[in-house]
């Protein structure tokens, strides 16, 4: 076989894409958009955060205690995040902000991602990630970084309408200030604090929604284009 049928027959190395940024920033709608649009494997780290937080509430687990948190990570090293239409209530988006502090907690999640990755290399043509230190920490060497900036009126404004939708009773007000709290604990946590990572794309996503899929998907079509273009050199 010559050298030119050979690059036809090359099996491109599938991308990887990360999202970071705050709470209902619209990391998640992006993510799903990228999925579907591309066929992508798509990885919510939030459900991780969120599937523990629901074992810390109904095991009643002390996060201050060492010995507890060791006890969780031996027992559950595989964490099975199906069937997590539960997972988006106000009191687990708060005690997700405190099982995040934790160091060991982040590595068990960041090592589940990234075999969940590595088990699914041969069946998809890439892979999005969303997060707040999926490009900054998981996946330093992604072919694509970005970073999604809301303004935070609108983020509570958006999560305040998933609340509503799923049923909840809630004010505004209460959502609003749970952003600002969320964003502070993100952006000043010592393990891997919210940050723009390196080399990533800032895409500021408060008004115009198909704007910043349109920008997002040419970002992607460009990468995939030069990817194949490099592989039949």
């Amino acid at each position: 076989m010559n050298l030119r049928n050979r690059s036809k027959s090359f099996k491109l190395k599938p991308i990887i894409i990360t999202i970071d940024g705050g709470a209902a920033s619209g990391k998640g709608t992006i993510a799903k958009f990228i999925k579907k649009e591309f066929n992508f494997f798509h990885i919510d780290s939030g459900i991780y955060y969120r599937k523990i937080a629901k074992i810390v509430i109904e095991k009643k687990i002390v996060l201050n205690k060492k010995k507890e948190i060791l006890d969780f990570i031996n027992k559950y090293k595989k964490i099975n995040i199906a069937n997590n239409r539960s997972l988006r209530s106000l009191k687990i988006s708060k005690k997700s902000s405190e099982v995040a502090k934790i160091k060991e907690i982040r590595n068990l999640i960041n090592s589940n991602q990234k075999r969940l990755v590595k088990e699914n290399l041969k069946k998809y043509p890439g892979f999005v990630i969303d997060g707040r230190d999926i490009g900054s920490v998981v996946f330093k060497k992604a072919d694509i970084k970005l970073y999604i900036s809301t303004n935070q009126k609108i983020r509570a404004k958006r999560r305040y309408k998933e609340l509503i939708d799923r049923g909840e009773r809630i004010i505004y007000s209460n959502v609003l200030n749970e952003i600002k709290i969320r964003d502070e604990k993100d952006k000043n946590r010592k393990y891997s604090p919210l940050i723009i990572p390196e080399k990533a794309i800032t895409i500021d996503n408060s008004c115009n929604l198909q704007k910043t899929k349109k920008l997002i998907k040419n970002l992607i079509i460009k990468k995939l284009s030069n990817n194949k273009k490099n592989a039949n050199k």
